[in-house]
């Protein structure tokens, strides 16, 4: 692992096609509301890129771990050592991590022989899930996970492809793939009814959110959350807010996603509310 890293470890368009309603509900042993949900889609161009372009990676943590070793990262995000982040992670530097609109992001890496003969030039996918602000190594720097970096060499190569410590890469944005998973919301710990702080997983292929409301029962106001740190999103009311609340979600693109009353009257901090909907 290069010395010159410094990673974070704890830390619109919309289309005029309004397609189908669809239901949706929370977790079931947190959800009580009997009300009507629906989902709402609103649909725009993914943001895929085919040119690739130059960039240098590093990577950190554990050879075959996720990056950090509590399997997190800055991005707010757990388990990104299980499905279906599988391990295959990166820190971004700001130009990717976006202050925090980048994380989720998924992009294509790759190594050749010509700069490493332990390259296998085959194509790798990575999730942004983590931040590093080391401005030195390159204008876009991927300081990925033990496992992202060894994925990249030639088989049985992957020791030797991570004792390079440095390499030149190529990379390109692709369009992630969460099949099976609906868009999850993640309700952070220590939230009451006074203060409410979401992470949106999942979000479609785009994978990256860079707006999230809320509005509150009986109401018509969304309002806006705001940055809090990483993937975390936040609101201060200044009331109790009213539940059920829904929650609408704008990925990098401009895919707009509504999901109403997705947050029950028995909502609580560090638990998670799923919809049955995904972005279109």
């Amino acid at each position: 692992m290069a010395a010159v890293m410094i990673s974070f470890k704890a830390i619109a368009l919309v289309a005029a096609l309004l397609l189908p309603v669809l239901g949706a509900h929370a977790e079931p042993s947190y959800n009580n509301v009997t009300s009507a949900r629906r989902e709402l889609y609103y649909s725009a161009g993914s943001t895929p890129s085919s040119t690739w372009r130059p960039a240098r990676a590093t990577w950190y943590g554990r050879p075959n771990g996720a990056g950090p070793d509590n399997n997190g990262g800055g991005c707010g995000y757990s388990n990104t050592n299980q499905y279906p982040f599988n391990s295959m992670t990166s820190c971004g530097n700001q130009p990717l991590f976006l202050d925090g609109k980048g994380c989720g992001a998924c992009y294509q890496i790759r190594c050749t022989s010509k700069n490493n003969p332990a390259c296998s030039g085959e194509p790798k996918t990575v999730i942004i899930t983590d931040v590093n602000y080391d401005t030195k190594v390159a204008p876009y720097h991927f300081d990925l996970s033990g496992t992202a970096f060894g994925a990249m060499a030639r088989p049985g190569y992957n020791d030797k492809l991570r004792s390079a410590g440095i390499l030149d890469i190529q990379f390109r944005r692709v369009p992630c793939s969460y099949r099976g998973l609906p868009v999850r919301f993640h309700v952070m710990g220590g939230c009451n009814p006074f203060y409410f702080a979401v992470i949106v997983y999942y979000a479609g292929s785009d994978g990256a959110v860079v707006q999230v409301e809320l509005k509150e029962a009986n109401s018509n106001t969304w309002r806006p959350l705001y940055e809090s740190w990483g993937a975390v999103w936040r609101i201060d009311p200044g009331h109790p807010l009213k539940a059920p609340l829904s929650l609408r979600v704008r990925s990098d693109s401009g895919k707009v996603l509504v999901a109403n009353n997705v947050i029950p009257v028995n909502w609580r901090g560090n638990a998670d509310y799923r919809t049955i909907a995904q972005f279109r």
